[in-house]
């Protein structure tokens, strides 16, 4: 039984991020693939997207927090999970209690790290973190030879593991980035010199996955790329063989029919040229949608395109649909699959002046998302 549509909901296809992470796989031949499911999935639901990837082949899981990791811990994820960017304060012993790895970007992090594991009485498993010139969360080159004496320390008291040294691309520009890759390999000739080489080293996401095939190393962090969209301007997710996995949809709210003149919404930034129907769409910048998006972006209702009228507002905007039949109740699709002719993901990007990346993590609590295919298909979350 299909489901009814919903007033407004994510379709999330998992059956799609299945399929990409495994054409990702195979476009990369990578010895590991991590799927990134950091900030909910990007906006997808964590679980049943860490599922899904699993199933397509993912060998690990990336998040940004802790409590991220825990929670798909706590769901009944086995896979190994990496977590990377903690409170100044961070209490480690929940992260060494569901066996996740830590990803450390100073002495100090180490140093509690290591002090929660002889605490428990366990080893814990650590990955390093280098800024290779990215300048965010990563130890500097300074750094190095510190966090390399520390590791030794501690590994000789049996309280750490180290499991990984990885960096994160700028993506600037090839030059650029191969100068980011020597710098990675001067952070791993500081650890083997020290005599605690790292067993896995990782680099590319999925810009560099795809494009620079000397950073792939040991494994690979895919993110947007196992969501089905493309981390590129001039490459599409069909020109990839990706599949998008969001569909942002629901049903028309309320229809009118105007005369020539009538103004719409705030500040009538759009008044009707001539007699006409507008259409309400349930979807405002509470839920995620751009005000960028006033007056440019499009939607579909019934096989044809409609551009917003007049100012995006926090739970609604309204689309001149002109003498289209058009119904309260009907479908509305914002963005999905362009190959079925709604609007795409990256085309809003473009309208609104931003990246694709933004506009799936951005949707709201409010919008449910709803899984089809895959083990978790119809849960609504």
């Amino acid at each position: 039984m299909i489901a009814p549509l919903a007033f407004r909901e994510a379709l999330i296809d998992l059956d799609a991020v299945a399929a990409n992470t495994a054409r990702l796989r195979e476009l990369t031949a990578a010895p590991r693939l991590m799927a990134v499911v950091k900030a909910n999935a990007y906006g997808h639901g964590a679980l049943a997207v860490a599922q899904a990837a699993l199933a397509g082949g993912a060998d690990a899981l990336g998040t940004a927090d802790l409590d991220e990791a825990v929670a798909l811990r706590e769901a009944g994820i086995l896979a190994p999970v990496l977590c990377w960017l903690h409170d100044p304060e961070q209490d480690f012993d929940t992260a060494l209690e569901h066996g996740i790895e830590v990803a450390v970007s100073s002495v100090g992090q180490l140093d509690r790290l290591a002090q929660a594991a002889e605490d428990r009485g366990v080893r814990g498993a650590v990955q390093l973190k280098v800024d290779t010139g990215l300048s965010r969360n990563g130890a500097a080159e300074a750094e190095w030879v510190p966090l390399a004496q520390s590791l030794v320390h501690h590994a000789a008291r049996g309280s750490l593991q180290l499991t990984g040294l990885f960096s994160h691309l700028s993506n600037t520009s090839r030059e650029e980035d191969l100068a980011q890759l020597a710098l990675l390999r001067r952070a791993e000739e500081v650890l083997r010199a020290h005599g605690t080489p790292a067993p896995l080293v990782h680099l590319a996401a999925t810009a560099a996955a795809l494009r620079l095939p000397e950073a792939r190393l040991d494994q690979v962090r895919t993110g947007i790329g196992v969501y089905g969209l493309s981390p590129f301007d001039d490459e599409t997710s069909l020109g990839l063989g990706l599949v998008p996995a969001m569909t942002l949809q629901g049903r028309v709210a309320g229809v009118r029919r105007v005369p020539a003149g009538t103004g719409v919404s705030y500040d009538y930034a759009y008044r009707a040229s001539g007699e006409t129907t507008l259409a309400l769409v349930p979807f405002g910048y509470a839920d995620g949608i751009p005000r960028a998006a006033s007056g440019v972006a499009e939607v579909s209702i019934g096989g044809r395109r409609h551009r917003i009228a007049g100012r995006v507002a926090m739970d609604q905007f309204v689309v001149d649909v002109g003498d289209a039949p058009v119904a309260v109740g009907d479908p509305v699709t914002l963005w999905g699959d362009p190959t079925t002719g709604v609007p795409s993901v990256d085309e809003w990007a473009r309208w609104c002046g931003t990246i694709n990346y933004e506009l799936v993590t951005r949707i709201g609590h409010r919008v449910p998302r709803r899984t089809v295919g895959g083990a978790a298909g119809g849960v609504r979350a």
